[in-house]
């Protein structure tokens, strides 16, 4: 008798169409629901999908190829674009040559500009040897920084003079003449003098007036 009455007194279970709405909202707000709506990416990659199924469905008039063929280009176009945008325009890296710091048995990482400079305060203080040293390194340096001789680690002096005289025929004997005078100074001790200074200076002048009979780069 009292389960009776319980039932009886209970609200009804079937609510009317305010009630029902009220429950769907609530329902509805739940973070979950949220967490499962599809994001505007996944709409255009759903949307990208459909349009190319079906371009290449095989159902489609013949008529329709052109167009949607035009119509497929245009969004490959686009989607490129949006890609650079979003992603940026790819770089092309470019190394720099670098500098051999070997020269003729010595690190040394001047430029062409810079041995001339100090080969010419050598001379100014009297130093000869150490000016026709550095004068000649200056002339290795300058025909590689100009792409045209090569002077890898480990080469000599004559080497480099018979590689350079290649492309400037002209000096071949003022180059000789200069290895000649890089040896006397550097390994046989002898005193330098101003005529090879001179000499040096003159030929290393000479050669970067000069244009090479050859565009290529020679390895001494």
């Amino acid at each position: 008798m009292v389960l009776i009455d319980l039932v009886a007194a209970a609200p009804p279970l079937t609510p009317d169409g305010d009630e029902a709405r009220g429950w769907a909202e609530d329902e509805l707000a739940d973070p979950v629901y949220a967490a499962a709506e599809p994001t505007p990416l996944d709409r255009i990659a759903q949307a990208i999908g459909e349009f190319f199924s079906r371009l290449f469905n095989p159902e489609l008039p013949a008529s329709f190829g052109p167009s949607l063929a035009v119509i497929a280009a245009v969004v490959v176009g686009i989607l490129i674009v949006v890609a650079f945008v979003v992603w940026g325009v790819p770089r092309v890296t470019r190394r720099a040559p670098g500098r051999d710091a070997a020269l003729f048995g010595t690190d040394d990482v001047r430029s062409a500009a810079e041995l001339r400079r100090d080969a010419a305060s050598h001379a100014e203080r009297g130093e000869w040897a150490d000016a026709i040293i550095v004068r000649v390194r200056a002339i290795a340096r300058g025909l590689s920084e100009r792409g045209v001789v090569d002077t890898p680690p480990g080469a000599t002096v004559h080497a480099f003079s018979r590689a350079a005289a290649r492309p400037f025929p002209a000096s071949a004997g003022d180059l000789d003449r200069v290895a000649d005078a890089f040896d006397d100074v550097r390994y046989l001790r002898r005193p330098g003098t101003p005529e090879l200074y001179d000499l040096v200076a003159t030929t290393d002048d000479a050669l970067t007036a000069a244009r090479p009979l050859v565009t290529d780069e020679v390895p001494a």
